[in-house]
């Protein structure tokens, strides 16, 4: 070896004692050594002399710059004398005990780690080893291993691991040799190879050895001996070998042992390492098998229910509680079938992909659960010899799905389809043709600003559905819970209005599966609108309202709303309600007048009960007190008139529009909170605060269902796969589910307790997964009683009901009361895995996955209520149809409105396409050139039906757009704008979550989208290809979407520059050039609208995002500022909504504050040419906002990654692979979003 040259720090008085006596140390290297032995000890000596009584000293030596270190490992190498040894390990014990692992990393990357397994070796071939040497250098050992990234291999292949076992062997009762033994063995097992190399030399039978039942001495030795037997265990080959020895019991002993016997907790540690042991046995299915057969179930709940008065012992409880949900026998859902209840045959089948896998799939397969329920383990152990196997994968997956290809990171026109295919979207551009010549400008109005433009108002006649319409009702229980009614086909004249056809159909369809209406056929004037005869009943005989036959065109909304008024109205009979009853206190937004109509449902004679403050509705089926009215066969449904505060809403005009929605289940209710309006309560909702130790508590009650199944009656109430009657009447104990109206989402209920029931959600349609829109109606409930409710089919494996999101309800009688709004409700909200297995039919093939439970508790305050829960605020496809009419009544003689229907999408609903601007100042050929000549913002939104924020985020943009306010007219002025506001009407009407009737992403179509299959895809990317032929192309284009499980608003944009950065992609100067305009709309939105963040936002392009629009946009038709906008499902965890559910002000407020930002971007853009864009932004915005620089945040998951929310988790974590909690016993917040990668890559990406 060569000799290393002493040298010194600056600084440092190179007359220092230990310096000095280094540098002699230097010079005795090599064959002096030898021949001087007694020198070479007394120099060591005295080195160590100095470093133990002065602590400059040991400074001086591991200072920077100084070779201290290596001249000792030299001596330490090259000497043969046991003593010299022991005095330099005793030297590098005292420098490294110190540092905070400073040194001992200094120590490592010198070599040290080597020297030290070669001296062990050599060591252990004397006839008789130095117990002392054998001791320190296992001391030593201990102490850098965990510094080594490779201590493992290093061990193993010099020979290390048999020596210190059969160290151990020789010597069990000798517990200061035993301990470092120990220590090191802890760190060998790190390794998974070393683990099985160390089981196979009867490690694992040698640990259960020293292990024993409550002794108050040497506990620290058997801390660390349970530590090792913890890591050995990790393997499951070892993990088989423990079970093959039945150690299974004999840990479940030990354990109950130290439990009874450590009454003052002083050996926390050691009853923790002993269950570490089990949850790492069971890991596998026969240490399940066996943990079950030993009642390890019944010992570690009790113990566990023990514990929990103690909140320092939170980490056994943890441990204990993750154990027993992995040994929970894996169940099947209580569903017939995975696939969803309702069935939609394609047109034809796609040849690749889940919906191909779907149909090609025999009659007969059990797609619930697999042969094997889970079967997730390996025959053998994978032999990474890596200590940190699973930091490295972390490590190098990390960037595997950013794009690398830099052909395909530049954006590069395409348009794909030939033009004269495209020109059939030229109708849709009238705008960008229209001479005025014919209007006279200054006095024309909407109605006849532009002739081609469709009246929404004629959409539901256009396409009127056959089926009744059960129209809201006074009574709390739905049609279906009356037992003269549910179920009886006779009944069915009697259960709503029913509207022919109308005399106008669709006319004809172009090529493509183009399937618009011909525009210019739809003008329709007041002459062509005629009336039938309506005949209204009487009081006094029983008139069926379906004979009540509307024919003609309603394309004049004031018409329609008379009409159904006028037929409703006559036929209600007012009862006498206190005058108290009628007068009450408002806490939100008044609404002081309400308006009587009759239910058509009410007409058949059926008795019905006052609607009160908290009283009941129907007859003794809800187990109402009271006697009944005497005032007439029908009863006044109170409807709330909220035209004041909701200008754009209309119960009337609503129930039009569903008569024109398809849905697959062929809907004929309509749903309280969609009749009746949501209006915005006055104060902001907080985020809910987690309880301590709620998810825990949540889990301990599903484990007593295993422990207590006697407890468990069972009993169904509600199925949607029994089609003829899905809702089972009971005795009046259990509540009363439904949810078979416009985007209503359950498909069964389960009362697993008095008070307790299991939902399960259906999938999206031509799917067999996508769980997690849920919106149904609940009645029947008590006052007074806690109701707990589970959601047990879910597939996210983490949401923001972990983070303080609430449910929301919709309380009828609050409604009839005058608060007709959506509230953010439930306690003891959290979400976690359940023991309900996942089909690997619906996991792509894996097996063992489970399903997760999302649970919450409910107090209801009125008796016999009718209340709504729903994932998010409901915005029906019938509701956007209303809206849209709506806005018609607020155009005037400035704005330019036009109305088209872009498409039939795959189960017949209209696609709407909006087309928004200013009226030129005149038909001068100057101000006629100048409106042509506007920028395009192309805007859409609702792709993914669960999404439904994104639809209130639209709503506020077209409010605002349609707005009389300066700002409004200017941007009209400044931008034409050309907006879809619903994608996916069929996934919305029908209760998906993110799919179309076709079963597939339509976000996920973009680059090949198909006609016929994804029909609304096709044609929006039409009309982009369209403007990208014409030299068009859109300044802005913004996809809305929702986000369920990142706080606040923020972006995802396309960046060449700055999916370089977060790559390894070897890129020149020339290939990074790029504006850094695409930063600008974001950066405005986050200095003008508090809810958005910059620091959320990613520019970054991936590979699986290749076909969603943003990417397409940028990508083929070169549109530089291609963005999705997620809004948060949440709330907001920054700025002046921190801690604040989002709600609908919150969420229009966004999309108004969009089309401000867009106007400043108008600003931005002009001065473009003068000075680069960013250096006058701050300038131009013109606010005194701090600006936050904030780089780009990418995240591996997509749209849904994981989230980094600190939380007290309380051992509440889906990974079974983390402990949840410190070694000393603190809690510690787990990183509660584990992701189930299978679960995530299936369900979780947003964009």
């Amino acid at each position: 070896m060569n000799k290393p040259k002493m040298s010194t720090e600056k600084g440092v008085p190179s007359n220092s004692r230990v310096l000095m006596l280094l540098s002699q140390l230097e010079r005795m290297n090599g064959d002096a050594m030898e021949k001087n032995v007694a020198m070479t000890r007394q120099v060591t000596a005295k080195i160590l002399h100095l470093i133990q009584t002065q602590e400059k000293s040991g400074k001086e030596v591991m200072s920077k710059g100084s070779s201290g270190m290596e001249v000792i490992l030299a001596s330490l190498e090259n000497t043969q004398d046991v003593q010299t040894i022991l005095n330099i390990l005793y030297i590098l014990s005292e420098l490294l005990t110190v540092g905070r692992g400073r040194r001992a990393g200094v120590f490592v990357s010198k070599g040290g780690t080597g020297i030290l397994f070669h001296i062990l070796i050599t060591s252990s071939k004397e006839l008789v080893p130095s117990e002392e040497l054998m001791l320190q250098l296992h001391s030593l050992l201990a102490k850098v291993g965990s510094k080594d990234r490779k201590f493992g291999v290093k061990a193993r292949l010099s020979g290390a691991l048999n020596v210190t076992v059969n160290l151990i062997k020789q010597n069990p009762q000798n517990s200061k040799l035993l301990l470092p033994c120990l220590q090191v063995l802890r760190v060998y097992s790190a390794n998974l190879v070393n683990a099985i190399s160390l089981g196979k030399n009867g490690a694992v039978e040698l640990m259960f050895k020293i292990i024993v039942p409550y002794i108050k001495k040497s506990t620290s030795l058997l801390k660390v001996a349970l530590d090792a037997l913890g890591a050995l265990l990790k393997s499951k080959t070892n993990a088989r070998r423990a079970v093959d020895g039945e150690y299974v019991p004999i840990l479940l002993a030990l354990y109950l042992d130290w439990h009874r016997n450590d009454t003052r907790h002083r050996h926390m540690l050691i009853r923790k390492g002993l269950l570490v042991c089990l949850r790492n046995i069971t890991n596998i299915k026969l240490g399940r098998k066996a943990f079950i057969d030993a009642d390890g179930m019944r010992i570690l709940y009790n113990s566990s229910t023990e514990c929990l008065p103690v909140r320092t012992l939170d980490p056994l409880i943890n441990i204990s509680s993750l154990i027993m949900r992995k040994c929970f026998p894996k169940n099947r859902l209580p569903l017939p079938t995975i696939k969803s209840a309702f069935h939609y045959q394609l047109p034809h089948v796609p040849a690749v992909g889940p919906v191909a896998q779907l149909y090609s799939q025999p009659p007969g397969v059990d797609d619930v659960v697999d042969e094997s329920d889970d079967n997730e383990e390996a025959d053998a152990d994978t032999e990474n010899d890596t200590d940190n196997e699973e930091e490295e994968k972390e490590q190098r997956s990390l960037n595997d799905d950013i794009e690398t290809d830099l052909n395909k990171l530049h954006p590069k026109k395409s348009l794909g389809r030939p033009f004269e295919e495209l020109r059939v979207y030229e109708r849709f551009f009238l705008e960008l043709s229209e001479d005025f010549q014919g209007y006279n400008i200054d006095s024309s109005k909407t109605s006849s600003t532009t002739p081609s433009s469709v009246s929404l108002s004629s959409w539901s006649a256009s396409t009127q559905s056959t089926q009744p319409i059960i129209v809201p009702r006074d009574q709390a229980l739905s049609p279906k819970h009356v037992p003269a009614l549910s179920c009886q086909a006779d009944c069915s004249p009697t259960k709503g209005i029913s509207m022919q056809p109308s005399l106008f159909a669709p006319t004809s369809t172009l090529p493509a599966s183009l399937n618009y209406l011909e525009l210019d056929a739809i003008h329709l004037t007041k002459e062509q609108d005629h009336k039938e005869n309506v005949h209204i009943p009487s009081a006094d005989t029983q008139t069926s309202l379906s004979s009540l036959n509307f024919t003609g065109s309603f394309s004049q909304e004031q018409v329609k709303e008379q009409e159904l008024s006028h037929v409703l109205e006559s036929v209600s009979i007012e009862e006498q309600m206190p005058r108290e009853a009628r007068e009450v206190k408002q806490e939100g937004p008044s609404v002081n007048s309400t308006r009587h109509i009759q239910s058509p449902l009410l007409l058949g004679g059926i008795t019905t009960r006052r609607v009160g403050g908290g009283g009941s509705n129907w007859g003794s089926d809800c187990g109402s007190e009271g006697a009944d009215d005497e005032g007439g066969e029908g009863a006044v449904l109170e409807v709330p008139d909220t035209s004041l505060l909701l200008p754009l809403h209309n119960p009337d005009l609503y129930v039009e529009m569903v008569k024109g929605t398809h849905s697959v289940p062929q809907y004929a209710e309509v749903a309280y909170p969609d009749y009746f309006g949501h209006v915005t309560p006055k104060c902001r909702e907080p985020l809910l605060e987690r309880v301590y130790g709620v998810q825990r508590l949540k889990i301990f009650q599903d484990i007593e269902r295993l422990i207590h199944p006697n407890d468990i009656l069972d009993k169904v109430v509600y199925d949607l796969d029994i089609p003829s009657c899905p809702v089972i009447e009971g005795n009046g104990e259990s509540l009363k589910f439904n949810s078979q109206f416009e985007s209503g989402n359950l498909r069964k209920a389960v009362q697993v307790r008095k008070y307790e029931y299991d939902l399960l959600l259906n999938s999206d349609i031509n799917s067999n997964h996508h769980h997690q829109w849920f919106y149904f109606e609940v009645s029947g409930m008590r006052v007074g009683t806690t109701y707990r409710f589970n959601i047990i089919n879910s597939e996210k494996s983490n949401s923001q009901f972990n983070y303080g999101m609430q449910v929301l309800m919709y309380s009828v009688q609050e409604a009839i009361s005058g608060r007709p709004c959506w509230a953010r409700t439930g306690t003891d909200i959290c979400y976690y895995k359940n023991h309900f297995a996942r089909s690997s039919i619906a996991t792509g093939g894996q097996k063992g996955k489970s399903y997760y439970t999302m649970t919450f508790s409910m107090n209801f305050s009125h008796k016999d209520d009718v209340c709504y829960f729903a994932y998010h605020y409901p915005y029906t496809y019938s509701t956007l149809k209303m809206h849209l009419s709506k806005l018609e009544a607020l155009r005037t003689s400035q704005i330019y409105l036009r109305q088209d229907v872009l498409c039939k999408s795959l189960g017949g609903n209209d696609c709407p396409l909006l087309t928004i601007t200013a009226m030129p100042d005149s038909n001068s050929n100057d101000h006629v050139c100048q409106f042509r000549n506007r920028p395009l913002i192309f805007l859409s939104a609702r792709v993914h039906p669960g999404e439904t924020n994104a639809s209130w985020v639209m709503k506020g943009t077209l409010e605002f757009l349609m707005g009389i306010s300066p700002l409004a007219a200017s941007l009209r002025e400044a931008y034409i704008f050309k907006i879809v506001p619903m994608l996916n009407p069929d996934g919305v009407v029908n209760g998906n979550h993110r799919c179309s009737l076709s079963g597939e992403d339509l976000n996920r179509q973009w680059q090949n989208p198909n006609p016929e299959l994804h029909p609304t895809i096709y044609h929006t990317k039409g009309l982009l290809q369209y403007l990208a032929h014409i030299q068009r192309a859109p300044l802005v284009f913004c996809d809305y979407h929702g986000h369920s499980r990142k706080k606040n608003v923020f972006m995802y944009g396309c960046s060449v520059k700055e999916t370089v950065w977060q790559s390894d992609i070897k890129a020149t100067s020339s290939d990074l050039q790029e504006d850094l305009g695409y930063r600008a709309l974001p950066k405005i939105l986050s200095q003008i609208a508090p809810a958005f963040s910059m620091a959320s936002c990613s520019f970054v392009v991936e590979r699986s995002k290749e076909s969603t629009a943003r990417v397409v946009v940028w990508r083929e038709i070169g549109v530089q500022r291609s963005y999705t906008m997620e809004s948060t499902l949440c709330g907001c965890d920054q700025g002046k909504y921190k801690g604040l559910h989002m709600g609908t002000r919150e969420l229009e407020e966004m999309g108004a504050q969009f089309c401000v930002a867009l106007l400043r971007l108008k600003r931005l853009t002009v001065l473009h040419n003068h000075q680069h864009l960013l250096d006058l932004e701050s300038d131009i915005i013109g606010t005194h906002t701090k600006v936050v620089s904030s780089p780009t945040t990418y995240v591996m998951e997509e749209d849904e990654p994981s989230f980094l929310e600190a939380i007290d988790y309380s051992a509440e974590s889906n990974d079974e692979d983390v402990e949840p909690e410190s070694e000393h016993g603190v809690e510690v917040s787990e990183n509660s979003n584990h992701q189930d990668h299978q679960s995530d890559s299936e369900t979780n990406h947003r964009d």
